[in-house]
């Protein structure tokens, strides 16, 4: 599960009329005075218009006239922090912030620059820059909710937990009846995996305001991790009747497609995933080549480029969908297939006669750009995971086979290697490589594990990628237990020689990773160690995509007290120990 596939809570991070409601009443007061100027009376007109069409989430007219603002009188500053404001919400951030940085040279005064030069930096990952604007904010407006609620929520974002407490809980103190305080101190309690707190806090919020959409969001986020999912969609859907800001919007939506999925509605889940692509979503990618999405047209004799999107172990579980795409263009068509460069060989040799390449990534607006010049000009596009709405609508449609074909030479090769003279050979992974605030909930570490590193009988072996030669050495010192590794096997980068190590193994146990994928594509039997259900398994025990799967969860999330001692005795019963 990459970082962007899973939902967020909702603090103070997006932009929008509510977030903006005192600078627009201050924009449309001061544009209604009178003034002397011809030029600065143009001006207010045309802000007076911008700002009723910002109102009505109108941001490209809003700038259009904005534009028109700036153009009458120049030195309005005003007029500048409307069109950074619309430029933020139409996703322009480059643009945005040069905006804002002009109205701060004409109007240095204006407090509300800091809040969102605060923001745009924010959601730009910039969070070293952010928190120094809201902290400015806090000094000039200390007693503006607002700026204490970002700042708290930029320290979340740095995993600086304590920090972001007490300026959240002395915030609250002062002011008690500000729902978005109440609300962004559960998104703090949430990434501390204290669920049932959060939701005090999130109930706390609704009751002081019961039309605050973010609130009723968060919620639902919460019961997604702990569960009844269906009270977990019914919040979804409180968020979703309410008046909300776009970006707020979109992130419902996303958020109430993945709970779809998990319940196991998976036609109408996998269609509302869509959403991910609209550009207001914080994981929307950009893709550089000028043709149409694929939405279900007859492909046969067609031309079809299909490119990996999200994370590595998205595109390897989405592959799952390759073998039916290959078939549909046909012999008459042509499937070309963008991939991270380390995937080439596997997917190249799984799909023979299909074209496979790299794709490459930059960056625009603070969105991943992916750029595949090597395809031309196909007759459609296709980001990976959209293969599903017209491929994977019901579980009988998952094949339940490998679908990914390691080297066999080099899976002999391995087995060679490990010599496990009969024992089972057992890959392990424990964490992603990608570790941040919002993250770090999902995984266990390594000294954890130690009832199922200390069964007897097994041969353990790596499968952890990246920089992780202290924790092995820690653990094997820890439970007398050895860790075996191929030599010379950078499982990073060579995800080839990976994919052969898994396919060397009988099974794998791994929290859900790019490893996990692997192994479960190239078909060995992969059990899932996760701190509750994920909408990957469909609604289901195991993971649909892969040939053989099981998950274990515990019954509170991310208690891996309770669920790794039985993990430790289902390896017990499969190795006869």
């Amino acid at each position: 599960m990459s970082a962007k596939q899973a939902a967020e809570p909702l603090g103070a991070r997006t932009t929008g009329v509510g977030a903006r409601a005192a600078f627009l009443a201050r924009a449309e007061k001061d544009a209604a005075a009178d003034v002397a100027s011809a030029a600065r009376r143009l001006c207010h007109r045309h802000l007076r218009k911008a700002i009723a069409a910002f109102r009505r989430a109108d941001y490209g007219k809003a700038a259009t006239l904005a534009i028109d603002a700036t153009e009458a009188d120049p030195t309005c500053g005003q007029a500048f922090h409307m069109l950074g404001l619309s430029l933020d919400n139409l996703g322009d951030m480059s643009r945005a912030i040069g905006m804002y940085e002009r109205a701060f040279q004409l109007d240095p005064a204006d407090t509300d620059l800091y809040l969102n030069l605060g923001l745009a930096a924010w959601r730009m990952g910039l969070n070293g820059v952010a928190e120094k604007f809201f902290r400015l904010y806090c000094d000039l407006a200390p007693d503006q909710p607002m700026g204490w609620n970002n700042l708290a929520g930029v320290l979340r974002d740095t995993s600086r937990f304590e920090d972001a407490i007490e300026i959240c809980r002395s915030a609250i103190y002062r002011m008690p009846e500000q729902p978005l305080l109440w609300n962004t101190m559960g998104t703090i309690l949430v990434e501390l995996s204290d669920f049932e707190q959060a939701a005090v806090f999130y109930r706390e919020a609704l009751r002081l305001d019961p039309g605050f959409g973010r609130a009723w969001h968060n919620l639902g986020y919460g019961l997604h991790h702990t569960g009844p999912l269906a009270e977990a969609m019914d919040a979804y859907e409180h968020a979703l009747a309410l008046p909300q800001e776009p970006r707020d919007r979109i992130e419902t939506l996303h958020a109430k497609a993945l709970c779809l999925i998990a319940m196991g509605r998976l036609a109408e889940g996998f269609a509302a995933y869509e959403v991910r692509h609209d550009h207001q979503h914080r994981g929307s990618m950009l893709y550089g080549i000028d043709a149409p999405f694929w939405k279900g047209e007859d492909l046969a004799g067609r031309s079809l480029l299909v490119i990996g999107e999200q994370g590595l172990g998205d595109e390897v579980m989405f592959a799952n969908t390759l073998g039916d795409l290959a078939a549909a263009v046909g012999p008459e068509g042509r499937l070309m297939v963008a991939v991270d460069s380390r995937l080439i060989p596997l997917v190249a040799r799984s799909l023979p006669g299909v074209q496979v390449g790299p794709y490459f990534v930059s960056s625009h607006n603070a969105k991943d750009l992916r750029l595949v010049p090597w395809a031309g000009k196909p007759d459609f596009i296709l980001p990976l995971g959209s293969a599903l709405p017209h491929l994977r609508g019901d579980l009988a449609r998952f094949p339940g086979t490998a679908f990914l074909t390691p080297d066999p030479a080099r899976v002999a090769a391995c087995r060679a290697e490990l010599a496990a003279g009969g024992r089972p050979v057992v890959g392990i992974c424990w964490r992603s490589m990608m570790i941040n605030a919002q993250r770090q909930k999902y995984f266990s570490a390594i000294d954890a594990w130690a009832p199922i590193l200390k069964t007897p009988g097994v041969v353990f072996v790596n499968l952890q990628y990246g920089d992780a030669a202290g924790e092995i050495a820690r653990a094997e010192a820890l439970f007398g237990v050895a860790i075996r590794s191929i030599g010379g096997l950078d499982l990073k980068q060579d995800l080839d020689g990976a994919a052969a190590l898994s396919a060397a193994c009988d099974l794998a146990i791994s929290a859900p990773t790019a490893a996990a994928a692997l192994a479960g594509a190239v078909g060995t039997e992969t059990w899932f160690l996760t701190a509750g259900p994920v909408w990957p398994q469909l609604g289901t025990d195991r993971y649909p995509w892969y040939r053989a799967s099981r998950v274990f969860s515990p019954e509170r999330f991310g208690d891996w007290s309770d669920v790794i001692p039985k993990v430790a005795a289902a390896l017990a019963e499969r190795a006869g120990a």
